[in-house]
């Protein structure tokens, strides 16, 4: 039987040494503020990013309730300002959409 601990153990380190070191660095001081309202944005890009390719090739048949999901992301995006309580809202829409169309 092959040991895999030593691969888990490597892959652990290589994966949260990039997340640990940062943290490192900037913990002695504060980021400048154009860093910091740059680093404000990666949630929504990273969102943004991983969402495009699913509701452009959005089945047809779900046009609407992809449609609807993006609104109710933008808008409560727009006003409350939460990425959390986007995608939230969001998957409600759908969900309600899908089971009662």
């Amino acid at each position: 039987m092959t040991n895999y601990l030593p691969l888990i153990i490597a892959m652990m380190l290589v994966t949260y040494g990039p997340r640990l070191l940062p943290w490192f660095v900037l913990s002695k001081r504060p980021p400048h503020p154009l860093l910091r309202r740059f680093l404000l944005y990666i949630p929504y890009t990273a969102l943004g990013a991983l969402i495009v390719k699913g509701v452009l090739e959005a089945p047809s048949a779900m046009m609407l309730a992809t449609l609807a999901g993006i609104l109710v992301a933008a808008v409560c995006s727009w006003y409350k300002g939460g990425l959390v309580s986007s995608v939230s809202a969001s998957i409600i829409a759908v969900f309600l959409l899908l089971t009662y169309q």
